[in-house]
């Protein structure tokens, strides 16, 4: 396992440029700048309560919408965690929290498995949040977990208000993912029967 578990992530397309940098062994700061305000609110709270140092820089068509954009950094922010994590020797690989919100409570369980899949249990019944389109935090998390190589079980065991709901996936995602990426053996193999991940 390297001593240093960090990335960084560019990508640039037509629709959007992106930057991210990313340390799993931070302390939980954050800078990021998206042009979208709820999405940096909750990339700064998963930083946070993940034990993330997490910067994103993007630029978008927010023209268009924020479609292209919040796709683009969950795909970026995957891609920096899979660079980051390396051969995942010693690792937890397992991780799982719910955490609530006030009213709101969600669950979040990660593996991983080096198979990028979602499974996503949410209900979120207001169309906007902050002016940010709540249905693109599916996409997001997809978006996430395909480059990651995760697989990552998202379920909403309550609440109604949108921006607690969304802000305790977000929360529960950071926590399940610090626990997996965890070094739990300093000197051990890859943690699966395949030897590899």
């Amino acid at each position: 396992m390297r001593a240093e578990r960090t990335a960084e992530v560019q990508r640039k397309t037509k629709e959007t440029q992106i930057q991210i940098r990313l340390n799993l062994d931070g302390a939980g700061n954050s800078l990021t700048q998206t042009g979208i305000g709820f999405l940096d609110h909750m990339l700064d709270s998963f930083a946070r309560h993940g034990r993330f140092d997490l910067q994103v820089e993007a630029s978008g068509d927010l023209h268009v919408d924020a479609h292209h954009t919040v796709e683009d950094v969950g795909i970026c922010l995957g891609k920096a965690f899979k660079e980051a994590l390396g051969d995942k020797a010693g690792v937890a690989r397992f991780g799982d929290a719910a955490v609530p919100m006030d009213e709101a409570l969600t669950l979040a369980a990660v593996d991983l498995s080096g198979r990028g899949i979602l499974v996503a249990a949410l209900e979120v019944k207001q169309e906007s949040i902050g002016g940010f389109p709540s249905h693109l935090v599916i996409e997001f998390l997809k978006a996430l977990a395909y480059n990651a190589g995760i697989t990552l079980h998202v379920r909403q065991l309550a609440g109604e208000n949108p921006h607690h709901l969304v802000e305790s996936v977000f929360k529960s995602l950071a926590r399940a993912m610090k626990q997996a990426v965890a070094v739990v053996e300093a000197d051990g193999g890859v943690p699966s029967t395949k030897g590899v991940l």
